[in-house]
């Protein structure tokens, strides 16, 4: 059932790849699924340490204004801007305690970037947008020119938080207007299990693992596709992280890497976050080169964010897919 798929080697330099913190993609191994055509699965390309940078955005920086997260919808603005500085003494005392607080950060759910999706008419729009993070952009570029998808353009992402209790319901990512271009997952932290499904909700699913630094492509046929994160467990070993995430960044980043070294205190506070916790980032391209939104009368945008239930369908809406999945 699975194959080795055709990765495009000569359409991204050694030293792109590096400053992208990617192995040469003559060294990375690429999958596809029979019965999927378009979908590739790559795992973990990542050079050692250079998982930490990505891990560290999406924690510390991404979550800043003007980006929007779950936490928007029950605080006010000036409550969720520092959730990194609010929380990371709460997150290096954290014992293993289950009846302690959490941290803001441990509440947060999902964070959008560039194209913000609206989650009450599952819609973007021209006016609901913010600078699309350079780095993450030059990251999907190479990612996506690698499996045949040059010029690809990373123009908005959305960003998941998973916790041992957490799962995504089964769904479809439809909303872009330009279903040409691929879809882009990165996943660091804890493992979990992904189901693949059809075009039709009630088609059985394909269950597969994603370990840290695991990369997923859903392209051609394969962009439409119904799935599902039904679950989020500890990886193999048994270890608090992933042995990928235990290996320090290499002394010498090439010229004009994205990658940025993050001090130790930093560090400590992510590591201590992902031995819940999962990360996915998945970037999109919305629109096709020259192509524009449709006008539309009357839209708001508020009530951009959905509460923490409707979007990781946690424990009581989660029974509800398990039909589905």
């Amino acid at each position: 059932q699975v194959f080795r798929s055709q990765l495009s080697i000569s359409s991204v330099s050694d030293q792109d790849a590096y400053r992208a913190g990617l192995q040469p993609v003559s060294q990375w191994k690429a999958y596809g699924l029979n019965g999927y055509p378009g979908f590739i699965f790559i795992p973990n390309p990542f050079l050692p340490g250079c998982q930490r940078h990505w891990v560290k955005q999406c924690l510390k920086l991404y979550p800043q204004k003007p980006n929007v997260c779950n936490l928007d919808l029950h605080m006010a603005p000036e409550e969720t801007i520092d959730l990194w500085g609010q929380s990371k003494e709460q997150l290096r005392r954290k014992g293993s305690g289950k009846k302690e607080p959490r941290s803001l950060l441990e509440k947060l759910r999902w964070v959008t970037l560039g194209y913000h999706y609206n989650w009450d008419t599952k819609k973007y729009s021209a006016n609901h947008y913010t600078p699309f993070p350079s780095d993450l952009a030059f990251l999907s570029e190479q990612v996506a020119a690698a499996c045949g998808f040059r010029g690809f353009q990373a123009q908005a992402g959305i960003l998941n938080y998973y916790h041992f209790d957490s799962s995504l319901g089964i769904h479809v990512d439809e909303s872009e207007l330009d279903h040409s271009r691929p879809l882009l997952s990165f996943s660091f932290g804890q493992s979990s299990i992904f189901l693949l499904g059809g075009l039709r909700r009630e088609e059985a699913p394909t269950a597969m693992f994603m370990h840290s630094g695991d990369i997923m492509v859903m392209s051609g046929l394969s962009r439409l596709l119904y799935h599902a994160v039904p679950r989020v467990l500890p990886g193999p070993g048994g270890a608090a992280l992933p042995a990928c995430l235990e290996q320090a960044l290499s002394s010498d980043l090439p010229g004009g890497s994205v990658i940025e070294r993050s001090s130790e205190e930093d560090w400590q506070v992510c590591a201590k976050y992902l031995q819940s916790s999962r990360i996915n980032m998945t970037v999109r391209q919305v629109l096709s080169e020259g192509q524009k939104f449709p006008e539309e009368s009357g839209t708001s945008e508020k009530g951009q964010a959905p509460t923490e239930e409707s979007h990781h369908q946690e424990k009581s809406r989660a029974k509800r897919h398990k039909t589905d999945t």
